[in-house]
């Protein structure tokens, strides 16, 4: 956790509050909002600027989801961006050993772990569409701080160390990201020149200064270099889609959250409606039988989601089964609140990445923009394409194994995902925006700060900084340390099996939210599991 003093983690603001998880990032969305830009221009901004300053967990060479309300209309939807699966992509591409185990890491590193790339088509997309400002004007402070370049933190510094390897291996990143054959350390000064002639070509060409040209021949060559598959056309053809956001209700405030291919909203919507079912204003926040619920539910629920969830354009979801009342209702009555029990479930996809990152805008207009993007593993693949700074993602990982799944590999087809931009409304006003990384453990963290912040009316930085538990198919109870040793002991006399980690533990996420107050102002939290910074005016 970093100290108070080094990050803001809390702020307010009457115009508008930016929440993100680089204080740099930060600073350049509330810069284009004093500019004259709008939510939009300053979520297009803080896009591309968080790729430049968290190259770990995000940037060009990935994708994501973007959850908006346009304040003058009430207007929601979500900008899918999600990375796809190439044209040669299938379930048989990698190397597997007599039991089906993938060999060599293959789909969680190199060539063939390698999607493609939808956030430049995302932003831009949105910029065009909704935001006012010339695409120059909003990715010029991302090109500067490239150039100029910022402090490295230690969370960035431990994340180099980790990937020394993969840049080693696949050669790119070495030129970038290890200073004289070393990883960069906490202080030091990080600049990406490569990165920074790539994003000018894309300000003065839009969209084909990526999918198009020089870079796409570049980011070609280093994905079939590190032995995967990826053509010309696969990036030309890149299409963006933009869908109606999954709703719902909890407790008479209305849950906005992202459909398929993400998971994320579906299964938001599920788990506050059986939950809804239980008093929970009753239970001490994080008591023993307040764990217990929670944690029943989300192995439910996820249960669910490795049975039914995939891309909907290959797959048929049973959306409106899975998010309505009497749903939730029945399920809620498998849960016996003494005793932990195990449930139907199924292939839990492993692979998928709690290495993310999400960042929240919101002004006093009521435009409401919840953003949630990634490569994927921290540093993707390991493939950085050669004098482009970009890190290609390794999003191959979040598709099931084998063949006949819902969540199997076909070409153009995107993995499923959990991110779970959201935007919460209180009769019809704006309530709050949030959203997190850390993969399966996405959905659950929403869940667990939407109920604080609804059934025990905590305040948001009280929800945002209250320890938080997860479980899953794998039936083991995960919990941040700051849990009482007793509340524990209770849990595993009715079942549980526990394992403990760290006291704020990244592993559950970094949440950074926006809470409209009802005289007017607004207020913003930084989770401080991550280097995140808010800042409103």
């Amino acid at each position: 956790m970093g100290s108070e003093e080094a990050y803001r983690r809390y702020d307010v603001g009457n115009s508008v509050i930016v929440s993100t998880a680089k204080e740099e990032a930060t600073k350049i969305g509330i810069e284009i909002i004093k500019d004259g830009g709008n939510a939009i221009d300053a979520a297009v901004a803080v896009g591309f600027a968080i790729g430049v300053c968290e190259p770990n967990a995000s940037g060009i060479g990935g994708g994501g989801f973007m959850t908006v309300r346009k304040g003058h209309t009430g207007e929601v939807f979500c900008i899918d961006f999600r990375e796809v699966a190439p044209t040669g992509a299938s379930p048989n591409m990698w190397k597997t050993d007599e039991h089906g185990d993938i060999l060599d890491d293959e789909k969680g590193t190199g060539g063939k772990a390698i999607c493609v790339p939808g956030e430049v088509a995302g932003l831009i997309y949105a910029l065009e569409n909704y935001g006012t400002m010339p695409l120059k004007k909003v990715m010029s402070p991302s090109i500067e701080l490239a150039e100029k370049g910022f402090k490295v933190t230690s969370l960035l510094e431990g994340d180099i160390k980790d990937c020394e390897e993969k840049f080693l291996k696949y050669g790119g990143g070495k030129d970038v990201y290890l200073k004289n054959g070393l990883p960069y350390t906490q202080g030091e000064i990080f600049r990406n020149p490569f990165l920074a002639k790539t994003l000018r070509i894309i300000s003065e060409m839009g969209r084909d200064g990526f999918y198009k040209g020089k870079v796409a021949q570049s980011i070609v060559t280093a994905v079939k270099d590190a032995g995967g598959y990826m053509t010309l056309e696969d990036l030309k053809n890149y299409k963006v889609n933009v869908y109606s956001p999954i709703c719902g209700q909890y407790r008479g405030y209305e849950i906005i959250s992202t459909p398929p291919p993400s998971s994320g909203g579906t299964h938001v919507v599920q788990m506050l409606n059986i939950l809804e079912n239980f008093n929970v204003k009753s239970m001490e926040v994080n008591s023993a039988q307040y764990i217990h619920v929670l944690s029943e539910i989300f192995k439910i629920s996820l249960a669910d989601r490795a049975e039914y969830m995939g891309d909907m354009n290959f797959v048929d979801v049973p959306i409106k089964g899975l998010t309505s009342k009497s749903y939730g209702k029945k399920l809620s009555n498998k849960i016996n609140e003494e005793i932990c029990l195990e449930y139907n479930c199924h292939d839990p996809w492993k692979y998928e990445s709690s290495e993310t990152t999400h960042f929240s805008i919101g002004d006093a207009d009521g435009n409401m923009v919840s953003v949630t993007k990634t490569i994927s593993g921290f540093f993707g693949s390991g493939v950085v394409t050669k004098d482009t700074g970009i890190v290609l993602n390794n999003q191959m990982r979040g598709f099931a194994k084998g063949h006949g799944k819902k969540n199997s590999v076909i070409a153009g087809k995107k993995p499923l995902s959990s991110m779970s931009p959201t935007l919460i409304l209180k009769e019809n006003k704006p309530f709050a925006i949030l959203g997190t990384p850390g993969g399966a453990k996405i959905i659950s963290t929403v869940v667990q700060v939407i109920s604080k912040l609804v059934d025990h009316k905590m305040s948001l930085k009280e929800a945002v900084y209250s320890p938080r538990i997860f479980n899953d198919m794998n039936n083991e109870l995960l919990f941040e340390n700051r849990i009482s040793q007793n509340t524990i002991n209770q849990l595993k006399s009715m079942g549980h099996k526990v394992n403990p980690l760290g006291q704020w533990d990244r592993k559950m996420g970094s949440v950074q939210s926006v809470l409209y107050k009802s005289h007017g102002e607004m207020e913003g939290v930084a989770d401080p599991r991550r280097d995140g910074v808010v800042m409103g005016y």
